[in-house]
């Protein structure tokens, strides 16, 4: 195998590696909706309308697991729970303002809005 290869296998690997970290639906519109602030569970799933209580819990664990956003529980009465983006969470702000760059981009080439 040749360098160039080489590299181009490497890139490879490590974009397969990002893209498992925020494929779906989800993912993405929970890390927008946490760069502007810790939220709590509620507040997250009034952002994203469409999004079941079953699938906001199991995409904050899989978020939570790739050590993207971080989990806080206060002790409260009732107990409190926020999420908060980790470090390496808030590290994907430059790729988050590229996709929205692209989006609207996007919009403009062939949705005409």
């Amino acid at each position: 195998m040749n360098q160039k290869e080489a590299v181009c296998q490497q890139r490879l690997m490590v974009t397969r590696d990002t893209l498992e970290v925020i494929q779906g639906k989800w993912r993405l519109p929970i890390i927008i909706s946490l760069t502007f602030g810790n939220k709590r569970f509620g507040e997250i799933q009034r952002e994203i309308v469409d999004i079941s209580p079953k699938m906001l819990s199991q995409e904050l664990k899989a978020l939570e697991m790739n050590k993207i956003i971080t989990r806080t529980l206060y002790d409260s009465m009732p107990v409190t729970v926020e999420y908060s983006l980790t470090p390496l969470g808030l590290s994907m702000k430059t790729l988050l303002d590229e996709i929205l760059n692209w989006g609207i981009h996007f919009r403009k080439e062939i949705v005409g809005k």
